[in-house]
């Protein structure tokens, strides 16, 4: 398996937002490429299922600059609608929107007419987890990714966020998780 030091169209996207995301960054960035190697390795792909995983990668969880949030898979889909609007990749929405949106489900997704939501989520979840889940994908691969990729403060700064959300809203603690 292959691990690409640049993605294009995944740097061009994020170059965007780095304003916005301040000082996290390249935590950001390196989770995103992460996950998309994640997401590669899961499953073959043609361009334009890579195309749909990059774009999908950029903007899964943008909210949490955007707003300022641990709630920011709702504002997270909108710039995403916007991107493929303006580069006329708008009948991909729906199959993008879910990608999103359903990254945190708690259970697989079982929609065969959109597969790759399933890969999404475990890609994400390969990474959120710290290799803990794997789903298939070789721990040498995974150390190689990281490796490459380091954290650079991702997860700390999710705690972070996600301990001051608690003490503000504790009936509910992880408003981006679904059943």
């Amino acid at each position: 398996m292959i691990i690409e030091d640049e993605i294009s169209l995944l740097d061009e996207i994020l170059m965007e937002w780095k304003k916005c995301i301040g000082s996290e960054y390249q935590g950001y960035r390196n989770h995103v490429y992460r996950m998309i190697h994640y997401c590669f390795a899961l499953r073959g792909y043609d361009d334009d299922d890579r195309q749909k995983i990059i774009i999908a990668a950029a903007f899964h969880d943008i909210g949490i600059w955007i707003e300022d949030t641990v709630d920011y898979i709702p504002p997270s889909v909108p710039p995403a609608m916007e991107y493929l609007k303006n580069n006329n990749l708008e009948p991909w929405s729906d199959e993008i929107k879910l990608m999103i949106t359903e990254h945190h489900k708690i259970r697989e997704y079982t929609d065969h007419n959109f597969p790759l939501i399933e890969i999404f989520r475990r890609g994400d979840l390969v990474d959120f987890s710290l290799g803990l889940f794997k789903f298939g994908i070789p721990k040498s691969y995974i150390k190689d990714v990281k490796a490459k990729f380091p954290n650079s403060g991702f997860h700390k700064n999710l705690m972070k966020r996600a301990t001051k959300w608690f003490f503000k809203y504790p009936l509910n603690p992880a408003p981006m998780m679904k059943w």
